[in-house]
C-alpha cells in the first residue's frame, strides 16, 4: 500500500477536538488544508446542576448539535488519566463515553491523545499549564483573544490530531 502526505494530495480535514468534563466540556473545531490549520469555532458546554443522567444527556445533545453545525470529518478526544479522586475519574469516563458514542453514531473517525501528548505537540513541553495552552492557541490559530480554558484545551487536542495525522493518508 502506498501512502501520500496529506498536503501533497490537498486533503481537507475538519477536526472536532473534545475536552471532556463533568461540569464543562470544551470543544474546538479546526480545518486542516494542505498542512495548515485554520480556526473554525470553539466553545464550552456548561452542564447545568441536575441529576447525573440528565447531565450526560445534555452533553450528548450539545455535542450532537456541534457535529451537525460544523460537520467534522474526525474527532479527537483527550484520553482519561488517573485522578486522585476515583469518583471524579469515573464521571469523566462516562462523559468521554458519551462523546465517543456521539462520534460513533455520526460515523466519524476517533483519535485519543493523552494530556501530555497534546501539550508536547502544541506547546513543546509535556507539563505545560493551561495559560500556556491558551496562549499557544491564540498564536497558532491567529485568534484575536485568548480562548476560554476548556475551549483552548479542545482546540489543542484538535491541533494535536492534525499534526499526528498530517503524515499519511
Amino acid at each position: 500500500m502506498s501512502f501520500k502526505r496529506l498536503e501533497e494530495v490537498g486533503t481537507v480535514i475538519r477536526i472536532l477536538g473534545i475536552d471532556p468534563g463533568s461540569q464543562i466540556t470544551g470543544f474546538g473545531v479546526i480545518e486542516q488544508i494542505r498542512g495548515r490549520q485554520h480556526y473554525i469555532a470553539s466553545g464550552c458546554i456548561r452542564i447545568a446542576k441536575q441529576p447525573w443522567q440528565q447531565r450526560l444527556q445534555q452533553i450528548f445533545e450539545s455535542l450532537s448539535k456541534v457535529i451537525v453545525e460544523y460537520s467534522p470529518t474526525a474527532v479527537a478526544i483527550e484520553k482519561i488519566f488517573v485522578h486522585k479522586n476515583v469518583a471524579s475519574a469515573l464521571k469523566l469516563g462516562q462523559v468521554r463515553g458519551v462523546a465517543l458514542v456521539v462520534a460513533a453514531l455520526n460515523q466519524l473517525s476517533i483519535a485519543e491523545y493523552t494530556p501530555r501528548q497534546v501539550k508536547k505537540t502544541v506547546v513543546g513541553y509535556g507539563a505545560a499549564d493551561k495559560a500556556q495552552i491558551q496562549h499557544m492557541m491564540q498564536v497558532l490559530l491567529k485568534l484575536s483573544g485568548l480562548p476560554q480554558r476548556d475551549a483552548a484545551d479542545a482546540l489543542a487536542i484538535a491541533l494535536c490530531h492534525g499534526q499526528m495525522s498530517r503524515g499519511m493518508l
